[in-house]
């Protein structure tokens, strides 16, 4: 499963998604805003703070962040 931390009005973030969209992929996003009680997940998940975009793929037990870094990773692990 890809699960996507991000914030809808960050463009790193639009970036991943629209290579998720365009590989038609589907994945589980969660918006994070500052003040957000999911930053506290983030924190759980992670033991510390992270910037977004951060992706979580659990097939895979990849976790990074960095868009660029994002985008060549699904290109790479999901393009058919």
């Amino acid at each position: 499963m890809l699960e996507l931390y991000q914030k809808e009005g960050c463009p790193y973030c639009q970036k991943v998604r629209a290579k998720m969209t365009e590989l038609d992929l589907d994945y589980v996003c969660r918006n994070v805003r500052d003040g957000s009680s999911k930053k506290g997940v983030l924190l759980e998940k992670l033991g510390r703070m992270i910037q977004v975009p951060f992706l979580i793929d659990t097939d895979n037990d990849v976790r990074m962040y960095e868009s660029d870094d994002i985008v060549k990773y699904l290109e790479e692990n999901y393009s058919s």
